[in-house]
């Protein structure tokens, strides 16, 4: 089994965890490794298994507790197993499989699981599984409906990359077809069919002249978004089509429930026949709640929105203020060059340690 040493310099500790292969649906080795590293060399804490989820908490009394959660799976290898490391002093960078996404948030969580037995505020931590994968298989979905009292809180972290800078709450998303209808002909008689295809010009025009809003939200700066991401129609090509259908992602601001959302797109396409297909609600930063407000102070003072939805809407969708912590920059997730600045993880590491010490 893979021994880890939480106590480690937490960039060794990303090494580690980026050695021990755990693709979405095989992170059960990974978690064994989590689990037995977490009871050896962390006697402070209560430790649990759920499925391959490891959970772990301290019980000290304190007046808040603060949760912090990092998915163990990782997108299937792309030739960038084992991890290697190049540069040196601030320019050393560790490259490899989840480097980035995100084993070295889930580094320096373990890293303060091992060395943090007294904290201002009450830990827990959540290492779940199935993040990479369909909703319906992530860990946390589950670990909500058996385990419901380890998701209680006053502030979720998540260790998704962020650039090392706290990116508070989310967007959220929808996705939504447009479908047309015509009548088939041949195409040398087009004029005896009704182009379905054709029809779809309006509601690409309206998204062509859509100006999404931008929205300031506790200081931080939403930018929506409606795009058009695919078309379909047609069976053949001397056949005039008969149907089309327009697919249109939104990416709204977390002031805007799912509901207000859907009723938004459904006004921009009046008139025309709108299925949504996928729906996920944002969640607002809550940067004013105090224990949020403590982890930007300990960051210096910075933080930012999240373009882009995360697991910090399931945290916020419990009633609680959720960002997103932590090293690697997002654009290098999934790609056969991820790597992460080893300085970033270990200033991730410090500025955690000055909030929660």
């Amino acid at each position: 089994m893979t021994s880890l040493d939480l106590r480690a310099d937490p960039a060794d500790l990303t090494a580690a965890l980026v050695d021990a292969f755990s693709v979405s649906g095989e992170e059960a080795r990974l978690a064994d490794a989590v689990q037995a590293a977490l009871t050896e060399q962390a006697p402070h804490l209560e430790v649990v298994r759920n499925g391959d989820a490891v959970l772990a908490r301290t019980n000290l009394g304190r007046g808040s507790r603060v949760i912090l959660a990092g998915h163990l799976d990782t997108v299937p290898e792309n030739a960038n197993l084992p991890s290697h490391r190049t540069g040196s002093g601030d320019e050393e960078l560790l490259h490899g499989l989840g480097s980035v996404d995100m084993k070295g948030g889930d580094a320096v969580f373990l890293h303060l699981a091992a060395t943090l037995p007294e904290p201002k505020h009450d830990i827990t931590f959540v290492f779940y599984d199935n993040e990479e994968v369909e909703a319906v298989k992530n860990g946390l979905g589950r670990i909500e409906r058996e385990l419901p009292e380890w998701l209680a809180g006053d502030l979720a972290v998540v260790g998704e990359p962020s650039n090392g800078v706290i990116e508070a709450g989310c967007q959220g998303t929808l996705r939504v077809e447009i479908r047309t209808s015509g009548t088939r002909a041949h195409t040398a008689r087009a004029w005896m069919g009704e182009n379905a295809i054709h029809a779809l010009a309006e509601p690409l025009r309206r998204l062509a002249e859509y100006a999404p809003r931008v929205v300031d939200i506790d200081g931080l700066t939403y930018r929506e978004g409606l795009q058009a991401t695919k078309i379909s129609g047609g069976v053949a090509g001397n056949v005039v089509p008969d149907a089309a259908v327009l697919t249109v992602n939104f990416r709204f601001a977390p002031d805007r429930n799912p509901a207000q959302a859907e009723a938004h797109v459904r006004e921009v396409f009046d008139g025309y026949d709108v299925t949504l297909t996928d729906l996920s609600p944002g969640a607002l930063p809550g940067l004013s709640a105090p224990a949020a407000a403590e982890l930007v102070a300990a960051a210096g003072g910075r933080a930012a929105a999240k373009l882009g939805w995360t697991d910090v809407a399931r945290f916020a969708a419990l009633g609680m203020p959720a960002v997103n912590f932590g090293p690697g920059n997002p654009s290098l997730a999934h790609t056969q060059q991820e790597h992460v600045h080893v300085a970033e993880i270990r200033q991730v590491a410090d500025v955690l340690r000055k909030f929660l010490g």
